[in-house]
């Protein structure tokens, strides 16, 4: 039989009964008092008893409890079954996933589960099953989202440059008075149609909802622009994009720009933007967006929000069903100015 270990002799059975009265850890609440025991004199088959334990668990509790105090009688947590990808491994898969598939070498477009775990095999001669894979790539923080689109001509650093040059290009603007407020505006169109979208929507797991869709092709486009910093915005509907109808439009922003002042618009550089025929107010100069970069216009992101909750899934039954339902969506937008700011508002734009 192993001889008796001594418990440490730089607390009591009254500091051990204290503790157990401040701790919320119900083992070690009990492992407290049952070493109480051993203080106050009692046997170890006492303290046994009193923990509802054997004496080889009370030897354990005794080892624990001497090497690191109290704190060892908290029940740590497990540590599970050997992981199946090392840290190199790891790195190595998401740098995969990072980098896409090769289309040539790998025969997808896109990773899946699926083709992930053929490639652990080829790379590294490991067997795992795609819950595994999926429980460690979450673990190392991917989730499967939707691609955001991106122009395939699109210059790699037009985005960064635009963000890094435009603050103090838009401060000194050539038609602001030094003394005039700035508001920091930003611009776009988009077309609603009868040729409408279809939005994801709940259902039963196995079935595949159904929406109408019509064919029809009568539109109109909604000009649209947001100050985010304000929660403002204005906006006009018209049948058609060209010159005369963003010059309407810049009357209209022109409008809601605060007396007094000054608004920098940003706008991509669509012909009807850039027009030598455009009247532009005193009060709106116009900042163009760099080429084929329009993620960087949070009016896309406004466009996606409407078409989501107001416009998407319905029948326009003629062109003045379109003018009401865009000026409905466009009017509960302006309802909620803390929406336009937080879909509008850009780090790197307002600070």
């Amino acid at each position: 039989m192993a001889a008796a270990v001594g418990l440490r002799d730089d607390l009591t059975a009254t500091d051990l009964r204290r503790l157990a009265q401040s701790r919320r850890d119900a083992g070690q609440v009990r492992r407290l008092l049952t070493l109480a025991v051993i203080y106050d004199g009692g046997s170890r088959s006492e303290a046994a008893r009193t923990g509802g334990v054997g004496l080889q668990t009370v030897r354990d509790w005794v080892l624990r409890f001497n090497r690191e105090g109290p704190d060892g009688l908290i029940d740590g947590k497990a540590p599970g079954g050997r992981p199946r990808l090392d840290a190199n491994q790891r790195a190595a898969l998401a740098a995969a996933v990072e980098s896409g598939p090769i289309p040539a070498a790998h025969g997808v477009v896109r990773w899946r589960l699926v083709d992930l775990v053929q490639w652990i095999r080829d790379e590294f001669a490991v067997s795992i099953s795609t819950q595994t894979l999926s429980r460690e790539l979450r673990a190392m923080g991917y989730r499967k989202l939707s691609a955001r689109p991106r122009h395939h001509a699109q210059d790699a650093d037009a985005i960064p440059t635009f963000k890094k040059t435009s603050p103090p290009r838009w401060r000194r603007s050539g038609r602001r008075s030094p003394a005039a407020p700035l508001e920091l505006w930003w611009q776009d169109e988009a077309r609603v149609g009868q040729k409408n979208g279809i939005t994801r929507r709940w259902a039963k797991r196995g079935t595949r909802p159904s929406a109408p869709k019509d064919q029809r092709t009568t539109s109109a486009y909604i000009y649209g622009a947001i100050c985010p910093a304000e929660g403002k915005g204005a906006a006009l509907v018209l049948p058609r994009c060209n010159t005369e109808g963003m010059t309407l439009h810049l009357a209209e922003i022109s409008a809601a720009v605060a007396p007094g002042a000054h608004a920098v618009l940003i706008l991509d550089q669509a012909g009807w933007h850039l027009s030598a025929g455009l009247i532009i107010p005193a009060n709106i100069t116009l900042l163009p967006l760099p080429a084929k970069c329009p993620e960087l216009n949070p009016v896309e992101n406004v466009w996606q929000f409407m078409r989501d909750n107001w416009l998407s899934n319905r029948i326009f039954k003629s062109y003045d069903d379109i003018l009401d339902h865009c000026c409905f969506a466009w009017s509960r937008l302006m309802d909620q100015p803390w929406r336009i700011m937080s879909i509008g508002l850009r780090q790197w734009a307002h600070g």
